[in-house]
């Protein structure tokens, strides 16, 4: 051991620089180390990584899978909105065509009402005009008859000549009337 040690002391011992069997076993075990991980770990990292790398393609996949279904349901209902729309319109427009009708059938029904109003009228104005003349004829004869009767002296008390007095007085009545009239 006096070699060894004289050997060390003669030579200069470098802190730095390990031994070389220190160096040879590092080596070893290094190798082993680089074979285990190259043949059990590095395979399992790989196979994880595959996996990872195949959920984060699949991950993409659905979503731009679920970005075009929900762009499809967007145009479907653009679509069914626009429809509505469309059919909201024709509804509208319907409701007033068909409100114009029941407007102008009133209309109708108002014009018909007061022609028949007015036409009743009328026929009871004819009426009651008739019933007037005639019983102002009546006592217009009669006064006449008085009259006549205090002119002429005479008495006319006869139904026959008093009648032919009358409708000879109502007679000259109406034809002196009807010139004015016209």
């Amino acid at each position: 051991m006096k070699t060894l040690i004289l050997a060390a002391e003669g030579e200069a011992i470098n802190p730095v620089l390990p031994h070389p069997s220190e160096i040879i076993i590092g080596l070893i075990a290094f190798l082993l180390l680089f074979f285990v991980i190259k043949k059990f770990v590095s395979p399992r990292f790989e196979t994880l990584y595959a996996e990872r790398a195949a959920k984060i393609e699949g991950g993409i996949e659905k979503a731009e899978q679920a970005q075009a279904e929900a762009q499809r349901m967007l145009e479907q209902y653009k679509a069914q909105l626009a429809e509505a729309r469309a059919e909201a319109a024709r509804i509208r427009d319907d409701a007033r065509i068909e409100g114009e009708q029941i407007i102008s059938e009133l209309r109708a029904k108002a014009q018909e009402e007061s022609a028949r109003i007015v036409a009743q009228g009328q026929t009871q104005l004819e009426t009651q005009r008739a019933q007037i003349v005639a019983e102002l004829r009546g006592e217009l004869g009669r006064l006449a008859i008085d009259l006549a009767d205090r002119v002429v002296g005479e008495s006319l008390e006869d139904e026959v000549r008093r009648r032919g007095t009358i409708d000879r007085f109502l007679a000259e009545l109406d034809d002196t009337a009807a010139p004015a009239g016209k």
